[in-house]
């Protein structure tokens, strides 16, 4: 299982040497680059289900592309 957990910065490396002292937890950090496209991602699949369901309408992507 992955899991995401925010941490504030100042609490990071305390939270680091907790999960290295666990044996089966593997930990690594994401740079800010990283969490961020994650972040995106996570709101742009949300975004498609709320289109999927009907409660947002979508616009064609030809459209998108006529306007740039």
């Amino acid at each position: 299982m992955k899991i995401l957990v925010e941490i504030p910065d100042n609490k990071a490396d305390f939270f680091m040497e907790v999960l290295k002292s666990f044996s089966f937890v593997k930990s690594r950090p994401l740079s800010p680059e990283k969490a961020q496209v994650l972040l995106e991602l996570k709101e742009a699949v949300e975004n498609l289900n709320v289109v999927k369901q009907g409660k947002l309408s979508a616009r064609p992507a030809k459209e998108l592309l006529h306007e740039l």
